[in-house]
């Protein structure tokens, strides 16, 4: 019980802070970047460790350690190898400067082809870490690196603290392989989606990652697919989705903060974006799809009022409850491009193009075929207004032709053959015109 006593009170009279000087400056010197260390002290129970605390690196101290603890290997330190069985991280920041940095210091502090290592580390261990780029966040996380007598990887293992996201990465040959999955998980990155369940394959190298299976159970359908990172020149992304049976609502309300549409999509989205940084990626992604939706509604207009009401300036404001929704959508640079629109609602079927533009303005023209009085009627109409307020508005044909109609054979018969030969006159002399 003595000794014990003197074990625990012994590091009390041996002080550490004396050197953090002499450490800072040789770490400094080694990485040229400044180092600052808060204090270090010595504990000899349980087992004999160095806890190091409050470390940053750079000038505004990118790169963060809250506390970093080392448990060496006693016997080693009489031999020509030194090491050091454990090294425990927690409180770990990492953003893109750090990235940067530690990219340097491994590089830098790689041993020459045939040099004989000074040391060796058995395992690192991360608690509380976490990864903040800006938009992209994930964290905080545990996570655990067993290394072999060789210093090369043997296993790594990663959870979030919440145990929602998982992953576990082994050497394969030349390449890492990457088994991941997650239960009622948020992405890190815009779209900010919630998963019910996500299963991912992924084999890594040190210029890409390559996810060969990327499953995921979502909003009441699934989407699966593939996809691949580059990050050797830039950052690149590219890859394919087959989405089935997905509430678009719950969807649209993480996009944006007002509903615009409902009902269940299924689509095949592919994408692609290039940017020097994670930052820009989104505002570079290109994605294009086939879609479908059945059974939702289109908020903010009604379409059928808009057609049967030729007479008015323009109609906001309603809704559009239809059966089936098709088209084709393209989305770059911010801006979103539906084309081939079709949409069947009981006696109303509607066909064409609408833009959105990355002010949310929008634009194009629609034709619906309608009943009035009995009567089938084709009747164009144009897109105008935004996003929260989509406005449709008659041609100035339709308009004109409807007006004649009304005056020669009165409202609703007269009002419909008007509005149909308004319609022939803008698809004879104004099929350009959108």
């Amino acid at each position: 019980m003595l000794l014990l006593a003197v074990l625990a009170a012994l590091p009390f009279f041996i002080s550490l802070n004396d050197y953090i000087p002499l450490i800072e400056n040789k770490l400094s010197a080694k990485i040229d970047e400044p180092v600052t260390i808060n204090n270090i002290q010595l504990r000899l129970l349980p087992t004999p460790h160095i806890n190091v605390n409050d470390v940053m690196v750079g000038v505004e101290g990118d790169l963060k350690l809250a506390r970093v603890v080392l448990t060496p290997d006693i016997f080693s330190i009489f031999k020509s190898l030194y090491v050091i069985k454990d090294i425990e991280i927690d409180a770990l920041v990492i953003n893109q400067k750090a990235i940067n940095r530690l990219m340097k210091f491994t590089k830098e502090a790689s041993s020459p082809p045939h040099a004989k290592p000074q040391f060796r580390v058995g395992r690192l261990s991360f608690t509380n870490a976490q990864l903040n780029l800006g938009k992209l966040y994930f964290g905080p996380f545990h996570a655990n690196v067993n290394l072999d007598s060789n210093g090369k990887l043997l296993e790594a293992s990663l959870a979030t603290v919440d145990s929602k996201f998982r992953a576990l990465i082994k050497p394969e040959n030349l390449n890492y392989s990457i088994v991941a999955s997650a239960k009622n998980w948020t992405l890190p990155y815009e779209p900010r989606f919630n998963l019910d369940e996500l299963s991912l394959l992924a084999v890594a190298t040190t210029n890409d990652i390559q996810f060969s299976k990327v499953d995921a159970k979502l909003y009441g359908g699934t989407a699966n697919g593939q996809m691949a990172i580059n990050w050797r020149k830039g950052l690149k992304v590219n890859g394919s989705v087959d989405v089935r049976q997905v509430e678009l609502e719950k969807i649209a309300k993480i996009l944006s903060s007002k509903t615009h549409v409902s009902g269940q999509v299924t689509a095949k989205p592919v994408f692609s974006a290039s940017a020097n940084s994670i930052e820009h990626l989104m505002q570079s992604m290109r994605l294009e799809a086939s879609f479908d939706v059945q059974k939702g509604v289109l908020y903010g207009v009604d379409i059928q009022s808009a057609a049967t009401n030729v007479i008015k300036q323009g109609t906001t404001g309603g809704q559009t409850n239809f059966e089936h929704l098709s088209g084709y959508f393209v989305m770059a640079k911010s801006s979103y491009q539906f084309s081939k629109l079709k949409i069947t609602s009981g006696t109303l079927s509607v066909e064409g193009n609408v833009n959105i533009s990355h002010k949310k303005e929008l634009s194009g023209r629609i034709n619906t075929q309608v009943k009035v009085a009995g009567i089938s009627t084709i009747v164009p109409l144009n897109v105008a207004g935004t996003l929260d307020a989509p406005r449709l508005h008659p041609t100035a044909a339709t308009m004109a032709g409807a007006a004649l109609g009304t005056a020669v054979m009165g409202p609703g018969v007269g009002t419909s053959v008007g509005a149909k030969v308004g319609g022939w006159v803008d698809d004879l002399f104004g099929k350009k015109k959108k």
